[in-house]
């Protein structure tokens, strides 16, 4: 069993990290979420909560959890953590090292291996400035797991839709052995 962080970034993909989690559970991991402003946007906290069975952290000025540094606490209790979806904007803070809320000062306050599972409009996805992000964190030891192809919400065609939940399942199974 594995415990896994999984940060759900803003994004039409977020709906996709609901059938993730039940995938992760189903497997024998563990599941703590944390979900972004803008993830809440897409999915609420009761549905992520729920099928994680675990609280949804979503705020880095949760007082309890302050109080303790919770931050710290949580990124060193996690086996990997998990970027799902990962978008433009949290794979800029990511490569620029900003750790600006809950996401991102996780991300920068780990010591275990990171996992981002990017998710966006196909130019977003191909911008020089995306492409130079993602070089970054890949040389900074971060794994990615390529967007797939397809037909885009916004019905654009082309990479950058986040893949089918059980493709990310297979793409983690090394480190979730």
């Amino acid at each position: 069993m594995k415990r896994v962080l999984l940060i759900v970034g803003g994004g039409i993909a977020a709906y996709k990290a609901l059938e993730l989690v039940r995938l992760l559970k189903k497997a024998g991991h563990q599941v703590t979420p944390v979900l972004t402003k803008g993830g809440e946007h897409f999915v609420t906290a009761m549905s992520l909560g729920t099928l994680a069975e675990s609280q949804v952290h979503t705020s880095l000025w949760e007082l309890k959890d302050e109080v303790e540094i919770g931050h710290i606490q949580l990124s060193r209790a996690a086996d990997v953590l998990l970027v799902c979806p990962a978008t433009a904007d949290l794979l800029a803070k990511m490569a620029g090292g900003i750790a600006d809320d809950l996401a991102t000062t996780l991300l920068l306050a780990t010591d275990k291996p990171v996992v981002v599972a990017p998710a966006m409009n196909v130019r977003m996805w191909q911008h020089a400035a995306t492409q130079r992000n993602v070089a970054q964190l890949k040389a900074d030891g971060v794994r990615v797991i390529e967007p797939a192809e397809g037909e885009m919400a916004c019905g654009e065609y082309g990479a950058g839709r986040l893949p089918e939940p059980q493709d990310i399942m297979d793409s983690l199974r090394d480190l979730l052995k």
